[in-house]
């Protein structure tokens, strides 16, 4: 049976999108998502929106997640704040696919990026009008702070939600974004709960293995416990704020892409040790 994606606990994992190449085929990505325990995968909705035109999605993509006893429970991503943000006309249609998958699926969750490319008022407007279109379509929008945006920290990204003030806006942190960025754990630790809607989980080195960091966070996460990061800490900060949103495995990985079977399982075996010694 598959489980609600709006109903799922802390201790569920969810398969996101890019710990997979982009064009990895939806068969074999749901089929490694069943096989190795995860309650749920993300989607990008570029790869959706290829599914519709081919024929596979709703109906066919509804029997295979079905098959394999795993939900579609978040949608990655909007760019830009959404439609109302720097996002423009590219955001509203990548906003109009999500929709569909959330009428479909129920899915619980949606990403949402800069820049921001305006001041915080601005953007807590804009980001409010795109959780306001999402709440329509039962989701929770989290707002992930990248450093290679105007959007950077966890500090940034809870300005922006603040200055929103929907009682579905809130931030993905990001533990990649956040130990190569501020790596401010007290930050983390002082947001309110209902403010965490998304956490991504990986792990890596402390020190980047490529100078670009775009390039070097698409290409080198590992599980966890394969890197230096303090995972453990981090999820432990986490959890003080009382958040129970349960954990999304985001592990770009240009030599994981490779060896997709081992890399998933990798993922899986990782985190569930991290999350047992918590």
């Amino acid at each position: 049976m598959q489980p609600n994606p709006r109903e799922m606990s802390a201790d569920e994992l969810v398969l996101s999108h890019f710990s997979l190449a982009r064009e990895f085929p939806i068969e074999a990505r749901v089929r490694l998502a069943g096989a190795n325990g995860f309650s749920a995968i993300g989607l990008y909705v570029h790869q959706y929106r290829r599914l519709e035109t081919e024929g596979r999605a709703p109906g066919p993509l509804r029997e295979l997640l079905g098959e394999h006893g795993v939900s579609l429970a978040e949608i990655e991503f909007i760019p830009g704040l959404g439609a109302d943000g720097s996002g423009g006309d590219a955001a509203a249609e990548m906003e109009a696919t999500a929709f569909r998958m959330a009428d479909e699926f129920g899915c619980r969750y949606l990403q949402a990026i800069g820049p921001a490319a305006m001041s915080t008022a601005e953007a807590g407007r804009a980001y409010g009008a795109l959780c306001d279109r999402a709440a329509d379509h039962g989701l929770v929008v989290g707002l992930e702070f990248l450093p290679f945006t105007d959007i950077v920290s966890v500090h940034d990204a809870r300005a922006i939600v603040e200055a929103a003030d929907r009682p579905n806006a809130g931030i993905c942190v990001d533990i990649w974004h956040h130990t190569r960025g501020a790596d401010d754990l007290a930050a983390i630790a002082a947001l309110p709960a209902e403010m965490i809607t998304g956490i991504q989980m990986s792990d890596g080195t402390k020190v980047a293995k490529n100078p670009d960091y775009f390039t070097d966070c698409l290409a080198n996460r590992v599980a966890p416990g394969a890197g230096e990061f303090d995972v453990s800490g981090f999820i432990a900060a986490v959890r003080s704020t009382g958040c129970t949103v349960l954990v999304a495995m985001e592990v770009c990985s240009a030599s994981g892409w490779n060896a997709p079977e081992d890399h998933v399982r990798a993922i899986a075996e990782g985190m569930r040790a991290a999350m047992s010694t918590r």
